[in-house]
């Protein structure tokens, strides 16, 4: 008796079929969409506020956020200070930032105690969205730590 061995074409091709459509769902689940970029900023934007606001009251100096056309920097306008502006900019290039009540500017300390503030981010476009912006709204009521607004 003899006995074939190996795989045969249709076997074959059921796992090379098997393999694309598994390889086709792994890329698919790992793109990066419109709305996970905007959160993804935002979480980033609230840890940058809440790191900016300890160095400030650890340094007893005077901190602002202020936005930029690429993204937005942490300085102080004291004058003599050791502090070194930190400049950020967006990971996503169709990023832009909105302060509330037309705020050019945001003070995050040296009082524990700061103004109430509202900061949107916006996304121009998204895969999942088409060419609609979408916003994310975050804040803080002055006492509790930014955190992102419903």
């Amino acid at each position: 008796m003899h006995r074939q061995r190996g795989l045969t074409l249709l076997e074959l091709l059921v796992v090379l079929a098997i393999i694309a459509i598994s390889s086709a769902g792994v890329a698919l689940a790992m793109r990066d969409n419109a709305q996970t970029q905007l959160e993804r900023e935002a979480q980033r934007l609230i840890a940058k506020l809440e790191a900016a606001r300890v160095q400030s009251r650890a340094q007893g100096v005077p901190l602002t956020l202020r936005a930029t056309t690429t993204g937005f920097v942490i300085e102080t306008t004291l004058v003599g200070s050791d502090f070194v502006a930190q400049s950020e900019d967006w990971i996503s290039s169709d990023m832009a930032i909105g302060m509330s009540g037309g705020m050019k500017a945001i003070t995050l300390g040296p009082e524990p105690i700061i103004s109430p503030a509202t900061i949107t981010l916006s996304k121009a476009s998204g895969q999942t969205s088409g060419n609609k912006p979408m916003n994310l709204n975050i804040g803080t009521d002055g006492l509790q730590p930014f955190h992102r607004l419903p």
